[in-house]
């Protein structure tokens, strides 16, 4: 009996020997970054940074794969069922761990479903209006909206989104009901207010600053108590006419439930280093995110406040999940 309680046991030593020796080796293969908005967002712009710069500094392979729709979850869906093994990962934003608060039928709890792996960065949010509005702050905008409210449709880039978020918290303050166009996606939404077919959006300026220096779209305000470096000529919410609108969007990776502390350590390790990269290139500051390093449980935690908050913003305005 005793001959067999320890043959048992070394058995497991030795399993438990090789689990390790084959986590250390990671990555052996190609990893792949998930992102459930279509190309050319700041999800996607910022994932893209990251995937290259693992590529480049620390010679792991790296794709990123846009899997956009049905707000974010069959991305998410498809990670959340995939081999908890750090091989493929979701890389989204504040948007996934709203899906059980904006949709009355979410497939999944974004945030027990999930192992978080690391926060990557975060982006303050700019107002923009169509080239062809001839209101220039937001205090004009407001009383624009209350004026003719059948006018204004407010572009989100999708449901759960900082953006979506931010608009809710605009119409708080101006006191208004709002009408909100959801999309698939900054691009897109983004699209549509260049030509005019929506007036108005609010989201990330990693996308929206660069098409206002291009003269696409018309920047209002950025979302920050104090004027970014990145557009020091771009008034505040507060100076254009809108104190307490003040947002910002994050963004970070997931992988399924269940994926091992020591894959999940490694892939935080090799992300913080691919930021700390980017920052000290130069690179995040000039798509206008400020990277974020910080531990998986440091990023477990900073999601359970962020829903805490939003759900309560949900809740004020009577959002009714879709």
């Amino acid at each position: 009996m005793l001959f067999r309680s320890a043959a048992i046991a070394a058995a497991a030593l030795a399993a438990s020997a090789v689990a390790a020796s084959a986590q250390s080796k990671f990555p052996e293969r190609q990893i792949r970054f998930v992102v459930p908005f279509a190309p050319g967002g700041g999800v996607d712009a910022t994932a893209r940074l990251i995937a290259q710069q693992i590529q480049e500094k620390q010679g792991a392979q790296v794709i990123v794969e846009n899997r956009a729709g049905s707000n974010g979850t069959i991305a998410g869906g498809h990670v959340q069922q995939a081999t908890p093994d750090g091989y493929t990962l979701l890389y989204s934003g504040a948007t996934h761990v709203m899906a059980r608060y904006v949709m009355s039928k979410a497939p999944y709890d974004p945030v027990t479903d999930f192992t978080p792996v690391a926060r990557t960065g975060e982006a303050p949010l700019v107002v923009v209006v169509s080239p062809k509005l001839a209101q220039s702050s937001l205090k004009e905008i407001v009383a624009e909206v209350k004026r003719a409210p059948d006018k204004w449709t407010f572009a989100v880039p999708t449901l759960g989104s900082p953006g979506h978020l931010a608009t809710l918290l605009f119409g708080k303050i101006a006191g208004v009901k709002l009408t909100i166009l959801p999309f698939r996606g900054t691009a897109p939404a983004l699209n549509d207010v260049a030509g005019g077919h929506v007036p108005i959006l609010i989201d990330a300026g990693v996308v929206l600053l660069p098409a206002a220096a291009g003269g696409t779209v018309k920047a209002v305000a950025i979302t920050t108590a104090k004027r970014s470096s990145l557009a020091p000529d771009l008034k505040t919410s507060a100076e254009s006419g809108m104190p307490g609108l003040e947002f910002a969007s994050w963004y970070g990776m997931w992988g399924p439930k269940g994926m091992p502390a020591d894959v999940t350590a490694k892939l935080n390790q090799m992300v913080n280093l691919a930021v700390a990269n980017l920052v000290k290139e130069g690179r995040f500051a000039k798509v206008g995110v400020v990277g974020v390093q910080e531990t998986a449980p440091q990023f477990a935690a900073f999601i359970a406040k962020d829903v805490a908050r939003n759900a309560e913003l949900l809740k004020s305005a009577n959002f009714v999940p879709k």
